[in-house]
């Protein structure tokens, strides 16, 4: 009788892991802006810094890269880049189309406990906002749209939302300095709406919320024009 194969076990490369904790590190890095766009990038430097090898580092630059949020040219210094108006309207259309149909399901399917945890979220946000702790309102902000995805049962929206937003990201953290209580009034609206079992009153009021940068982003650039590339402006997606 022949014995059954047994499958082999593998335990995760932790070289992997060190890459991944140096990506999500330095994306949270250029999304908050503490790594302002234009600067330039060390690969050693942050490597010293994170206290890891150098391929760590070159692997995030090259994941980052990707997403258009560095600049990399051989034998020339890593880059920042410059805040893309057509990339952030890019972001916008996307997450405006998943988050519209979430709300749409959401009002139907929201249970009072769901509420009660989006409220709590309501609560801790208008604390923020009294504080004026923009980066904790950034992190509620998403948590709060992050809920609804997944007691939605539309989790998966919200990974799809969150790998294309950063664009939109850097965008909003430089909005917050005089637009977090017009996003927290857009919440109560949004929760009102579910509440009333009214999908498209959810819907209007999540696309007013979203569309609220189309508002903003010229001030935006206006007060902050070295951050921004120099690019016509886009159609409105």
């Amino acid at each position: 009788m022949t014995k059954p194969t047994l499958a082999p076990r593998f335990e995760p490369p932790l070289r992997a892991s060190i890459a991944d904790g140096v990506f999500a590190e330095l994306q949270r890095q250029l999304l908050s802006l503490e790594l302002e766009p234009g600067s330039k990038l060390s690969e050693a430097e942050i490597a010293r810094a994170l206290g890891v090898s150098r391929q760590p580092v070159r692997d995030a630059f090259y994941r980052l890269a990707k997403l258009g949020f560095l600049q990399i040219l051989p034998q020339r210094a890593t880059t920042v880049t410059l805040i893309s108006t057509g990339a952030v309207m890019r972001a916008r259309a996307i997450r405006t189309a998943l988050e519209a149909e979430t709300v749409r399901v959401a009002a139907s399917v929201l249970a009072p406990a769901d509420f009660d945890v989006l409220e709590t979220l309501l609560a801790e946000q208008d604390a923020a906002i009294a504080a004026a702790d923009r980066p904790r309102f950034h992190r509620l902000d998403d948590l709060f749209h992050r809920e609804i995805c997944e007691r939605a049962g539309l989790g998966y929206f919200w990974d799809l939302i969150a790998e294309n937003k950063g664009h939109m990201d850097r965008v909003r953290m430089l909005s917050l300095a005089f637009a977090s209580r017009h996003a927290w009034d857009d919440h109560v609206r949004i929760v009102a709406a579910l509440k009333a079992r009214d999908p498209e009153a959810a819907c209007a009021a999540l696309r007013a919320h979203l569309s609220r940068i189309l508002g903003q982003i010229e001030r935006i650039r206006a007060d902050n024009l070295a951050w921004f590339a120099d690019e016509p402006a886009p159609p409105d997606l």
